[in-house]
């Protein structure tokens, strides 16, 4: 059995609601969590300038001989997922979903709202998944670069995050969409406060569900040769670490290393 860590990257901190949902499919896994919050937001930068930041993110799991990396990061994912497997095809590398098929089933009005970062709302990945399974829904697709740094800098005034969401939730609900999907791993940590913006009746999804998921199927994959009936968990002692790039004094609750890539 393969006792090395399971990598997760992210553009920042957004990436540990998606790392949560892991846990809890594979609670005795180790894993490493690494954030590129020197760099944060990725929204709105160029693809190539994200595939040359996340390359040398996965190069650091690598050699901290992580078995699989999950990218945490919708705009990582839509910009590069395909070169970094090209790059690394050593480790199975796993990207988000941004759920616009789940948000499709689950709407009742044929509107759903999808709230992503500029450059996942602009990309071909995120349209073709529009044309393919919400062809014959209303769709509002926004892009903001307004929200992530809202979790990344902890802010604590919830005045003003009241006032930058129901901006941003505005378009949405003029346009009475049901189902909103969250196409950014920042968001959900908001959720509560859109759910009060947007009222009980709109759904708010996201993919940490789903690739948690995902990522546990990878692992079943790749260790096909357990014995029947014994589970991936019974063979390891967790270990949890997390590092940044950014600055340390941001992470409180959680204790990040500082390191440069």
């Amino acid at each position: 059995m393969n006792r090395n860590p399971i990598g997760v990257i992210d553009s920042g901190v957004g990436g540990l609601s998606i790392l949560r949902e892991i846990i809890k499919k594979l609670p005795n896994e180790s894993f490493i969590y690494l954030a590129d919050s020197a760099n944060c937001p990725y929204g709105s930068k160029s693809s190539d300038e994200i595939y040359k930041l996340s390359k040398r993110l996965v190069q650091f799991l690598l050699k901290k001989k992580a078995k699989l990396v999950v990218i945490a990061c919708n705009t990582i994912t839509v910009a590069c997922l395909d070169k970094l497997r090209e790059d690394f095809p050593q480790i199975p590398i796993i990207g988000t979903v941004p759920v616009v098929k789940t948000a499709s089933k689950n709407t009742k009005n044929g509107h759903i709202g999808i709230l992503s970062t500029k450059q996942t709302a602009k990309s071909k990945y995120q349209k073709a998944l529009i044309k393919k399974f919400a062809k014959d829904l209303k769709v509002l697709n926004i892009g903001t670069d307004k929200l992530t740094p809202i979790i990344e800098n902890a802010e604590a005034d919830k005045t003003r995050i009241d006032k930058i969401l129901r901006k941003e939730l505005k378009p949405f609900q003029k346009f009475n969409i049901d189902v909103l999907a969250l196409g950014c791993s920042h968001f959900p940590f908001l959720k509560k406060e859109m759910q009060k913006i947007l009222g009980k009746k709109v759904s708010i999804l996201d993919s940490s569900g789903a690739i948690a998921r995902q990522t546990k199927r990878i692992l079943l994959m790749e260790n096909s040769c357990l014995p029947a009936g014994r589970s991936l968990s019974e063979y390891n002692k967790p270990v949890k670490s997390f590092y940044t790039t950014g600055e340390l004094k941001k992470f409180e609750k959680i204790k990040f290393e500082k390191i440069n890539l």
